[in-house]
């Protein structure tokens, strides 16, 4: 290893004090360039970094290794190693439209559920909870009795401790209520294992994989979805969805781009006439 490369390790170690997990793969990826090429990195060329990193085809591995290689030339420049500041370009990623349910994907699915049990009425409520609210996983879990008044989520652990108002639709409501009536005892949260105790993120991926086939936050992609396609303005959806910039939520006009276009093809009688 480099003397350079010995200083940036040290650098992230104790003055960015970054996690073991994120120091050992800067480590590996630019040691192991080091060894491959037989020669500091400081001395190598934008050319001949690039071609070695070539062999890795998944874009995304790549961009990792880019990223490492990034932050090393900007540490060596900051502190002189290097007198021209060096950054190698990103392989561009395909964006890929998130996995979602449709309406009528959901209610089959939860017609399956058998509400003869507490652990029956559970499943279904978290299910339409989830895809009523579009809350994340964790903001889910946290849920206490007290944050649902009427038809209002009240959602007070959000990421970012952003809290955030959202409207519960009557059914999902109605679900929450049957499952809490029929619970013996009087927990503080509303989602509990059959032990009694708080809902684990495992169970809860377990229940949506057994009767959808998908993780918990597909329902919150399909609640998206939904708004969008039906004509919500993309504003409201993020606030809905408690983004914290417009752009995490424009990938849904995708797929209402999409949805204009599957729709057009279907009605309109000109879209059937060959060219």
């Amino acid at each position: 290893m480099s003397n350079e490369l010995e200083a940036f390790i040290e650098y992230i170690t104790v003055v960015r004090a970054l996690s073991k997990k994120s120091i050992q793969a800067y480590r590996s990826d630019l040691n192991t360039l080091e060894e491959t090429l037989k020669k500091p990195l400081i001395r190598l060329n934008s050319g001949t970094l690039l071609k070695a990193l070539s062999s890795y085809k998944n874009k995304r591995t790549l961009n990792r290794k880019l990223s490492s290689v990034n932050a090393f030339f900007d540490f060596c420049y900051k502190n002189q190693f290097l007198e021209e500041k060096t950054k190698l370009k990103f392989a561009k990623i395909p964006k890929l439209l998130p996995k979602f349910l449709s309406y009528q994907e959901i209610q089959n699915s939860l017609q399956l559920i058998d509400r003869s049990s507490l652990i029956g009425l559970r499943d279904y409520a978290l299910i339409l909870f989830l895809y009523a609210t579009g809350a994340r996983i964790s903001e889910c879990l946290a849920l206490q009795r007290e944050d649902i008044e009427r038809d209002w989520l009240y959602i007070r652990h959000a990421k970012g401790e952003k809290e955030r108002i959202v409207p519960i639709a009557n059914v999902a409501r109605e679900a929450i209520d049957n499952y809490l009536n029929e619970m013996k005892s009087q927990k503080e949260f509303v989602w509990c294992n059959y032990k009694g105790g708080s809902l684990s993120r495992i169970s809860a991926y377990k229940i949506t994989q057994k009767y959808l086939g998908v993780s918990p936050h597909v329902l919150r992609h399909s609640y998206a979805t939904s708004l969008v396609t039906g004509g919500a303005d993309l504003r409201v959806v993020q606030e809905l969805l408690g983004h914290a910039s417009l752009l995490t939520t424009q990938i849904y006009t995708h797929i209402q781009k999409r949805n204009l276009k599957e729709t057009v093809e279907v009605c309109h009688p000109m879209a059937k006439e060959m060219l």
